[in-house]
């Protein structure tokens, strides 16, 4: 874990970003004892197409008797 001062990030935040980037801990601390820690964010994913209904069409089929009374119930009813 790398800690520097704020005016050390100050004058080298592009090296910081990218040591952090890379996976090191970089720790920026501040005289009154505040510190904060650079973390690398995950790439946003991209962007996917909304869904559209009807990809199955066709490769699915329901029998005519979907809605019949299951034999199991008869006791039941």
């Amino acid at each position: 874990m790398r800690t520097v001062t704020l005016d050390e990030a100050q004058q080298r935040l592009p090296e910081l970003i990218e040591e952090a980037a890379s996976g090191e801990d970089v720790v920026i601390s501040h005289g009154d004892g505040a510190a904060v820690r650079l973390v690398p964010v995950p790439a946003a994913e991209p962007e996917r197409r909304p869904r559209r209904g009807g990809g199955a069409r066709g490769l699915i089929t329901v029998r005519e008797d979907f809605d019949d009374p299951l034999p199991d119930f008869e006791p039941y009813t």
